[in-house]
């Protein structure tokens, strides 16, 4: 894989409470499994190492025992499925083997963070914590803002009031749901936003402090089981614009893929072009999700095309992870509605 670094044995490190005085044994232990991202990065020098991100925290020795385990090493652009499968089966092994860790913290640039944070969501079966972290500013600028996201992190999934939440998103002290996570903002801390439905909560200077939970299935109420899968379904994302004649959507339906996600305008409205797409991916038995391109509202009502499915309130990007998800097992084409709308 171009650019990416994948570690084959995974780089661990045990990291204890000795800097601080306090008694190892007593703290909470949290694994943290590192895979790149601005959280890594530095303007003119090669991303840090998962267990050197990790030591330039010594505050972390405060709240936890940390086991570190580099994953791989790249940007959030350059993650994929591959490397999804890679970190969803590797979080399993670990809460498996290990029924005294507190939770594990994911760090991940947030490009794609959205992305990993609801496939995880719906494979990982533990109800403990899951955390993904990263950052807006690189490791060596002034006003870095890795060190207090991933801090912040870690005292999230220490907490026992944190379980049985779905995988979450911790940046700028905000706890997100990785289902409703958006990243807004190119260049702002407070980039993650989860528009309808508000945060989960606030990692405060006091206390981690939650104001709801999630309302959508999620890691052990799901009833995917991906552990033995080895790739994920082709899913493209076709997207409608004035204009579109729908030629995108014909292309790939020559590659018959698993199943097709159609961006389309708000409500689910969309071009003749699409429409006209649309159709023929349905005649070739090829599952068809509509989403908006709006971030705000669900898609109401029944499908404009029938044999389509409807992805509420799910982004494109999102509608395609669970969809890829869901054709795993193949039977679950005949559900899709139901899944759309439950997870």
């Amino acid at each position: 894989m171009k650019n990416i670094t994948i570690v084959g044995t995974v780089l661990s490190l045990v990291i204890t409470s000795s800097i601080s005085g306090q008694d190892p044994v007593k703290q909470p232990q949290v694994t943290i499994l590192t895979t790149g991202g601005t959280i890594a990065s530095r303007s003119e020098a090669p991303s840090l190492e998962g267990h050197a991100l990790i030591q330039a925290v010594p505050q972390l020795l405060d709240y936890a025992t940390v086991n570190v385990e580099e994953i791989a090493r790249t940007g959030s652009s350059r993650i994929t499925p591959e490397i999804w499968l890679l970190i969803g089966k590797r979080i399993n092994e670990i809460f498996a083997s290990d029924p005294n860790l507190s939770g594990i913290v994911v760090t991940h640039g947030t490009d794609t963070m959205e992305e990993t944070a609801y496939y995880l969501n719906l494979v990982v079966k533990d109800d403990r914590p899951v955390v993904l972290v990263g950052s807006m500013r690189s490791a060596d600028i002034i006003s870095a803002d890795g060190p207090s996201n991933l801090l912040q992190a870690v005292r999230v999934a220490t907490k026992q009031h944190s379980k049985n939440r779905g995988v979450m998103i911790v940046l700028n002290d905000e706890i997100n749901s990785a289902r409703d996570a958006w990243k807004t903002d190119n260049q702002r801390v407070q980039t993650f936003s989860a528009m309808d439905r508000g945060i989960l909560g606030y990692a405060d200077p006091d206390t981690v402090i939650f104001y709801r939970n999630p309302s959508q299935l999620h890691t052990v109420h799901s009833i995917f089981e991906l552990d033995g899968i080895e790739s994920l379904p082709e899913v493209p994302i076709a997207i409608d614009y004035p204009g579109f004649d729908g030629s995108t959507i014909f292309q790939w339906i020559k590659r018959n893929p698993a199943g097709i996600v159609v961006q389309t305008f708000a409500g689910g409205r969309m071009s003749s072009g699409a429409a006209d797409g649309i159709r023929a991916a349905v005649a070739g038995n090829i599952p068809v999700v509509i989403a908006s391109r709006v971030p705000g509202g669900r898609i109401p009502g029944t499908p404009s095309i029938e044999g389509t499915v409807l992805a509420r309130d799910l982004p494109a990007h999102k509608a395609r992870v669970l969809l890829m998800v869901a054709l795993t097992d193949p039977s679950n084409k005949e559900t899709l509605t139901t899944i759309f709308n439950k997870y």
